[in-house]
């Protein structure tokens, strides 16, 4: 069964001042999305689902839905501030939807087979779509071992098998403001075992005498799963709102579940390190690098001038 790539683009990118998923950078006009797609397809994945907002379907479609006809099947998911399991609903005053694990948790009735995860604005590179691609094709990623009712694993069965592409910090930087990651850590079988969420890190942070090594593992939102994450998404879901559902800014975070899933027993999550450069468009001023990036990679050879 080919793999899906799940893509997370139902924001509006506040820092960067508009909808930069539609930004051209490429050579031909490309968006750094069309590089993800273009990565998966090469890889063997067979699906590309986009989460969007309803409020912005019919250009998104038009603009980047429809350049794939005929490449790469095309799915859409719409996370709204509404759509919430049954019993629950969102205080009036609440303006956002919930955050990535919301995000995700809205394609649970879509997505059926392995999945891959990854921000609509964020250039991974071609690595980390081949690594997750053989993952997710593996036997290791086999769904199972999670009890959808309490959260937490069943003593008869094992842990579901997930998988995360890791950055090393000092190439996941922006010159141009801070930016927050997840600094990771990984047992001696290369397990992912914590995410901390690191706020604020400068380029200047960085390197040796500073405060981070550049060495130091993170988490871009770049991940291999199975429908078994989906059981866990929920029963947290549902707890999150129990608990902080009438907060009119709190988000429930895909990387804080994965995390808690760990602490449980319910997944096992393999780290896959990989040295390519991370760049996107976190800042508006970020753009000239990214396009200057790309630009190297197509005349290396890397890509070919014109992606669809």
């Amino acid at each position: 069964m080919q793999p899906t790539l799940l893509v997370l683009a139902a924001g509006m990118g506040s820092r960067y001042g508009g909808l930069k998923q539609l930004d051209p950078v490429g050579p031909s006009g490309e968006t750094v999305l069309d590089y993800a797609v273009f990565d998966a397809l090469r890889a063997g994945f067979g699906r590309v689902v986009f989460i969007i907002r309803r409020d912005f379907e019919e250009v998104f479609r038009r603009q980047v839905g429809d350049k794939y006809a005929g490449r790469i099947a095309v799915d859409y998911v719409f996370q709204g501030l509404d759509t919430l399991p049954e019993g629950f609903s969102p205080p009036p005053d609440r303006e956002k939807p919930w955050g990535t694990g919301h995000a995700v948790w809205c394609a649970r009735e879509t997505v059926r087979e392995p999945f891959a995860v990854i921000n609509a604005d964020d250039f991974y590179g071609a690595d980390s779509f081949r690594q997750l691609g053989a993952f997710l094709a593996s036997p290791a990623a086999a769904a199972r071992g999670f009890d959808p009712m309490s959260g937490h694993r069943t003593p008869s069965t094992l842990a579901a098998q997930f998988a995360m592409v890791g950055f090393r910090l000092a190439n996941t930087l922006s010159e141009h403001g801070a930016v927050s990651r997840g600094l990771c850590t990984a047992d001696a079988q290369g397990r992912l075992q914590t995410i901390v969420e690191q706020t604020g890190i400068l380029s200047a942070d960085v390197g040796r005498g500073r405060k981070f090594t550049g060495d130091e593992i993170v988490s871009m939102n770049c991940w291999g799963f199975t429908p078994a994450l989906f059981a866990g998404l929920d029963a947290q879901l549902r707890t999150f709102l129990a608990e902080r559902g009438r907060e009119t800014k709190s988000e429930f975070y895909l990387p804080a579940a994965v995390a808690t899933m760990i602490s449980f027993g319910t997944a096992s999550v393999k780290v896959l390190p990989t040295a390519s450069t991370w760049f996107g468009v976190t800042y508006r001023e970020d753009r000239p690098r990214t396009v200057a990036a790309l630009a190297a990679l197509v005349q290396a050879g890397h890509y070919p001038d014109r992606l669809f």
